[in-house]
């Protein structure tokens, strides 16, 4: 049987006839959070049972959810073949009320989503790593992390979310999949979650973020940078061999992006290793004409980790540097760490794992 979800509009009106079937049962799955066919009730009895013999849409079974006391969920989710995932609500703010309690703005939602079961990134410093690369991901199963999510916490369907792939898997390894996934969000009659609000994180595979760009998603950008020069990039991330810094802002700088948008550099800060002034001032020449953004973000510690949380006074001085320089740069402060939801903390679990 074949996963729906794995299909865009287009493509199961090739399959499914009359081709307006392919609308009906996207505003099904999609808008309507239906669990089964037979709640398809415009579809005649024949293509619901059709549809039965031949196709599935849940892809995924909730296996266990965590909730941090910054209000974040992690979900560990089990595929079809046994493999699991982790995926994470983040909540931004919460709902805005005026002085006579009116809701004046909805709260703000993230998920962050894997894109593979593991990694062959090998990075130093990331949990997710530590199990090896086992698959890629369906679009199928990229897609339904979102809608899964949002069905759970009761997000209703016209409140859009931001999406950044984050989570498990380098998304650039397996671009084909996550390029459909990102249309099947954008689809109107999907999600209908704009590019905009779609950020691809890569660990800097420089010929595929021109692959990436190539074919004009719409998709936002971000590089996990990470170090400012190659010696210590590629103690930190092996992938720094074959791509290094010069070839990765060689490929940003012919990355299309919106005039009102930015080009996001992840600088994961680590004690006494990539927090100093002249890391900053090395880090303002690499980004010299690029509409560029910088998040630095505090190493979470993680068993077997050699590496340690910088002092906050580090961070504020190495962002009041790149400030002063007119390089746009905030501290973002990790959600989730309590029940290992931040970046670099998500990973595939073993059956020991799941209690």
């Amino acid at each position: 049987m074949k996963n729906l979800l794995d299909f865009t509009k287009e493509e199961l009106s090739d399959i499914i006839k009359p081709a307006f079937r392919a609308k009906q049962i996207y505003e099904w799955i999609y808008k309507k959070n239906v669990d089964s066919f037979d709640d398809m009730r415009n579809l005649p009895r024949d293509l619901r049972d059709y549809l039965k013999e031949n196709f599935y849409f849940n892809p995924l079974k909730k296996v266990k959810e965590e909730v941090s006391q910054d209000g974040s969920k992690k979900y560990l989710f089990m595929l079809k073949d046994g493999k699991t995932i982790e995926s994470v609500l983040l909540p931004m703010k919460g709902d805005e009320f005026d002085e006579n309690g009116k809701l004046i703005k909805h709260a703000r939602y993230t998920i962050c989503v894997s894109s593979q079961v593991g990694c062959k990134m090998g990075c130093s410093f990331c949990l997710t790593a530590k199990g090896g690369f086992v698959r890629n991901l369906t679009p199928g199963e990229i897609v339904e992390q979102v809608h899964f999510i949002k069905k759970e916490n009761k997000i209703p369907y016209e409140r859009r979310v931001n999406i950044v792939y984050m989570g498990m898997g380098e998304p650039l390894n397996n671009l084909n999949n996550l390029a459909k996934a990102i249309k099947i969000f954008t689809d109107n009659d999907g999600l209908a979650i704009s590019p905009r609000r779609q950020t691809v994180s890569t660990s800097g595979l420089s010929s595929q973020i021109v692959k990436l760009g190539n074919l004009n998603l719409g998709v936002l950008l971000a590089i996990s940078l990470h170090a400012v020069n190659d010696e210590l990039r590629q103690e930190l991330m092996p992938v720094n061999k074959a791509y290094n810094i010069a070839s990765i802002m060689e490929a940003v700088r012919k990355f299309p992006i919106d005039m009102r948008k930015r080009v996001m550099f992840e600088y994961l800060m680590m004690d006494g290793v990539n927090d100093s002034i002249k890391d900053a001032k090395t880090l303002v020449k690499l980004l010299d004409g690029i509409k560029a953004k910088v998040n630095l973000i505090y190493f979470n510690p993680h068993e077997g980790s050699i590496y340690k949380r910088p002092k906050p006074e580090n961070m504020e001085k190495f962002r009041d540097f790149l400030q002063s320089k007119s390089v746009t740069c905030t501290i973002r402060e990790s959600k989730g760490i309590d029940i290992s939801a931040a970046c670099g903390q998500l990973k595939e679990r073993s059956k020991n794992d799941n209690s």
